[in-house]
């Protein structure tokens, strides 16, 4: 019969095997979590990659009208998304090549991003593929390229598909943001004590 104050292991092995099954789970969600985070960026990647290769063969020398003001017409862009912030090429890639930095670091070391993994995918991809554009073509100094552009409203700077995807997301971002925060904390108030919490007492089995 324990003494009082003696802690009873009788419940050690059913709380330690939850414990670790929730340990498990949460690896298992973080690998997925990655897994789509980097599969959607490298997606957005081929897509960007493809469509700039196409303007480049297609649009150097003709423009293409397609529906009202909508057309395909080919620009080189030094500054930010859009052609905002031209003077500013260097700190606006520095700044994406940090953002790439520390996601792919984040999600090296089996950490999930506190992100919807689809809309942070979209962001990185369209952040690497702009990126690719300065790092591959001519420019002055570190990163100084010009990005290909080729979307063209008339009426709204022209822009990429990189740019699209960077855009919709971090739109979609704002507005689920709240909600999307309300759902992680939930989630994680439901994870099991760690040892010590949940399924031990300091009271006494018995007299």
């Amino acid at each position: 019969m324990p003494f009082r104050g003696q802690r009873s292991g009788l419940n050690t092995k059913p709380v330690d095997s939850e414990i670790a099954a929730s340990i498990d789970e949460d690896h298992r969600s973080r690998r997925r979590h990655n897994l789509v985070l980097l599969g959607v960026a490298a997606l957005v990647v081929a897509i960007d990659q493809l469509t700039k290769w196409w303007a480049l063969e297609t649009l150097e020398n003709r423009t293409i009208d397609l529906v009202w003001t909508l057309r395909l017409h080919l620009v080189y862009n030094t500054g930010a998304a859009f052609g905002l912030a031209q003077d500013w090429d260097t700190v606006i890639a520095v700044v994406a090549l940090l953002f790439v930095i520390v996601v792919a670091w984040a999600s090296w070391g089996g950490r999930r991003l506190s992100m919807p993994p689809v809309l942070l995918g979209m962001v990185l991809g369209g952040a690497i593929g702009n990126l690719a554009d300065r790092a591959v073509r001519a420019g002055d100094g570190f990163l100084g390229g010009a990005v290909v552009d080729f979307i063209d409203l008339q009426w709204w700077p022209v822009f990429n598909a990189a740019d699209s995807a960077i855009v919709v997301a971090g739109i979609i971002l704002v507005l689920i943001a709240p909600r999307y925060r309300q759902t992680q904390t939930a989630d994680e108030a439901d994870q099991p004590g760690e040892p010590g919490g949940f399924g031990e007492s300091d009271e006494p089995d018995g007299p």
